[in-house]
């Protein structure tokens, strides 16, 4: 039966096109946007997931960016201490070569002070920023190096090395005196070695420090990318696939506005039959 007052052709033909209208422009939205899942409403776990992950990678590339700094800092200070330790050593050659016989002393001591004065200005100089790590007493120092969500639970991650007292090897050194009997010569070659030991551990133990803190950078920068890609794959869009269901939402646009022409023309047809 055809009616003037209900036309159900139209009714399905229009309910069809919006539809379809709502299909093109959710595509449409994809294409421009290029994520497939914006908002919670679309699918609520890999939205809650997805902005969980993006949250840690950025907290991740912040510590990264953070251990620039921290690093920088130590490869000045493992400079430092490497020179120290150079210097050091041409202070224990200087004073074995003291131990001959017919040796000018004064000569040996000039060049002692002269090297103790080179480690001085080192030390001073050895610092990144205002960070000093070799000019004073030893301490731990912990640096944040990312975070952890295991069991459930948010907390921070870290790693501790010690500063080094490059200051403390310097005054050892620069209180040498071979022009002073109070002490034998052997004593003084002995003291001068065990500061000179101990500017080699301070080298060593901040370059295992910056090693450590390199390979932390690179993990991290590895991770950011995992997280990044997992991000991907949960919320942005196959754009192939949004490209193909695009055009076949504009096909069927056109077809369904055809078919609501068609069906609206179903009362005149009707009206054109009483006159």
């Amino acid at each position: 039966m055809s009616s003037i007052l209900t036309n159900n052709s139209a009714m399905v033909a229009l309910a069809t096109l919006n539809n379809v209208n709502r299909g093109l422009n959710e595509s449409q939205n994809r294409v421009s946007s290029g994520l497939a899942i914006r908002s919670g409403k679309e699918n609520a776990a890999y939205f809650a997931i997805s902005e969980t992950m993006s949250a840690d990678s950025g907290m991740f590339k912040a510590v990264n960016e953070g251990l620039t700094s921290t690093k920088n800092s130590v490869a000045t200070a493992r400079l430092g201490a490497e020179t120290v330790s150079d210097l050091a050593e041409q202070m224990v050659e200087r004073i074995a070569f003291a131990q001959g016989n017919g040796i000018n002393k004064e000569d040996v001591q000039s060049e002692l002070e002269a090297l103790a004065g080179r480690i001085q200005s080192t030390i001073d100089q050895a610092t990144f920023n205002g960070d000093d790590l070799v000019g004073a007493a030893s301490t731990s120092v912990s640096v944040v190096t990312g975070i952890t969500r295991s069991g459930g639970s948010f907390a921070t991650t870290t790693i501790s090395f010690d500063t080094v007292n490059l200051q403390s090897i310097h005054d050892n050194l620069a209180a040498i005196d071979v022009t002073d009997s109070g002490s034998t010569m052997e004593a003084k070659l002995q003291a001068a070695e065990t500061e000179l030991a101990l500017a080699v551990t301070a080298a060593t133990s901040l370059g295992v420090t910056e090693k450590t803190l390199e390979g932390q950078q690179m993990f991290l920068e590895s991770l950011t990318d995992t997280l990044d890609s997992g991000i991907s794959s949960m919320v942005d869009a196959n754009m192939e696939e949004e490209a193909a269901r695009l055009q076949a939402y504009q096909v069927q646009q056109q077809l369904a506005t055809q078919s609501l022409s068609i069906a609206n023309q179903a009362p005149q047809n009707i009206l054109s039959l009483f006159r």
